[in-house]
C-alpha cells in the first residue's frame, strides 16, 4: 500500500484523488495499491469538507501530514508560490513527492528541489500529464525509432479563451504574486515539456509576453491591474540545433483546451491536436504516396493499459492524469526515478525564466542547465 497525503484540494487535488482511486479500473494486476489517506488545505474546514466529500481519509495540518510515519507520498496541488517550501519540507521528512507543474516559481528553487530530491534518493515527479496521452506516446515512439530523421523545426501551441472576456474577474492564475508568473507558467509549461520530451532539451529562447486587458475586476470586486501575461510568444533553439516556436495564451476566442504541436524532420513530420485526441498525423517522406496519414490511437495502450474503458473507446483528457499518477506510483513501488522528474520540471522552469529574461533584454537568452 502506497499511502498518499494530499496538499491542496482544489480542482487539481480532486483530479489527483480521482486518478488514485481509479487506477485498478485502468490497469490490470497492479503490483501495488494506493490511496489518499489524509488531506490538508488552506483551512481545516476546507480539508474536512474535501475528505468527507471525496473519501480522502482524515483532514490534518501540513505539519501533521509531514510528521506522520503513515504517509509515503506528498502530493502537492497548491498554488505555485507555495510549491517550493512544501517540497523542501516533504523531502526533509523523507517523503516521496508528486508535484503539480510548474515545479517552482524560480529556476533557483527548481534546481534546488531537483538536487535535494536526488541527494535524498526519494522518488520525485512533476505532473506533465500530457505525456501520457496515447497519440503523444505514439509520437515519442516514432521519433525514437528514427522515423522523422533529424528534427529540424517544431511548433507548439496551447490556447484557452478563459481570459478573452475583459469583464470576467481575474483569478489567482492571473496574479503573479500567487502564480509566480503568467500563462507561460500555467499553459506554457505543458507545451514546453512536450517539445523538450519529444525533440530534446532547449538551448536558448527568446520571447515576448502580452497583457491584452490591463484592467480587470479583482477577486475583491474592485478594479485590478493585471500583473501577469495573458499570452506568451516564444522562439526556441534546441540543443540539437532545431528551431521553432511555442505560443500559449488565454485570450484566444473560440478555443477550449487547444493544445497542439507540429514536428518536422528530415525524414518525416508529425501533427497532433488535443481537440482531436484520438489521432496522430504522420508524414513519411520515404513513402511512395505523399500526404499525412491519420493514425488511430484511441485507448490502444500497451500492457498493462487498455483494459478500461477498452481499446476502441475514444481518449479523454482525464486519461493523461491517470497515466501520470500510475507512472509516478509505479516508480515509488519499484524504487526508481520518476519520469517526468524534478529535473524535467527544473529544465522547463529554466526555459521559462530564460524567456522572461528575453522579454527584458530583447535578445535570445541561453537556457541554464541543472548541472
Amino acid at each position: 500500500m502506497i499511502r498518499i497525503g494530499l496538499v491542496g484540494c482544489g480542482s487539481m487535488g480532486r483530479t489527483h484523488a480521482y486518478a488514485v482511486a481509479n487506477l485498478p479500473f485502468f490497469y490490470r494486476d497492479l503490483p501495488f495499491s494506493a490511496r489518499v489517506t489524509a488531506v490538508c488545505a488552506g483551512s481545516l474546514e476546507h480539508a474536512r469538507a474535501a475528505a468527507q466529500t471525496y473519501g480522502l481519509g482524515c483532514a490534518v495540518t501540513e505539519a501533521e501530514l509531514l510528521a506522520s510515519p503513515e504517509i509515503d507520498v506528498i502530493d502537492v496541488c497548491t498554488p505555485n508560490v507555495l510549491h517550493y517550501e512544501t517540497i523542501r519540507r516533504a523531502l526533509a521528512a523523507g517523503k516521496h513527492v508528486y508535484c503539480e507543474k510548474p515545479l517552482c516559481v524560480t529556476e533557483a528553487e527548481a534546481f534546488a528541489a531537483a538536487r535535494e530530491a536526488a541527494a535524498r534518493g526519494v522518488t520525485a515527479g512533476v505532473v506533465f500529464n500530457n505525456r501520457f496521452l496515447l497519440p503523444v506516446m505514439r509520437a515519442k515512439a516514432l521519433i525514437d525509432a528514427g522515423r522523422l530523421g533529424r528534427i529540424l523545426s517544431f511548433r507548439g501551441a496551447y490556447f484557452h479563451s478563459s481570459a478573452a472576456d475583459p469583464s470576467r474577474p481575474a483569478g489567482w492564475k492571473q496574479d503573479r504574486t500567487v502564480c509566480g508568473g503568467g500563462v507561460l507558467f500555467d499553459l506554457g509549461a505543458h507545451i514546453l515539456d512536450l517539445i523538450a520530451w519529444l525533440c530534446g532539451p532547449f538551448a536558448a529562447v527568446s520571447g515576448v509576453g502580452q497583457i491584452a486587458y490591463p484592467t480587470r475586476t479583482g477577486r475583491d470586486g474592485q478594479p485590478w491591474q493585471t500583473n501577469a501575461e495573458e499570452a506568451f510568444y516564444l522562439t526556441g533553439r534546441l540543443a540539437s540545433g532545431a528551431v521553432g516556436t511555442v505560443t500559449c495564451g488565454k485570450i484566444f476566442c473560440g478555443t477550449n483546451d487547444d493544445l497542439s504541436f507540429e514536428i518536422y524532420g528530415s525524414g518525416g513530420a508529425l501533427r497532433f491536436s488535443l481537440m482531436d485526441p484520438n489521432f496522430l498525423e504522420f508524414y513519411d517522406a520515404s513513402a511512395p504516396v505523399t500526404g499525412f496519414t491519420r493514425i488511430e490511437c484511441c485507448n490502444r495502450y500497451a500492457a498493462p493499459g487498455g483494459v478500461f474503458p477498452g481499446a476502441k473507446a475514444p481518449i479523454g483528457w482525464l486519461r493523461g492524469h491517470v497515466g501520470s499518477m500510475y507512472a509516478f506510483l509505479d516508480a515509488v513501488h519499484r524504487g526508481v526515478p520518476a519520469s517526468p522528474s524534478f529535473a524535467d520540471g527544473a529544465h522547463v522552469q529554466a526555459v521559462m525564466e530564460a524567456a522572461y529574461r528575453s522579454t527584458e533584454s530583447g535578445r535570445m537568452e541561453e537556457v541554464h542547465s541543472l548541472g
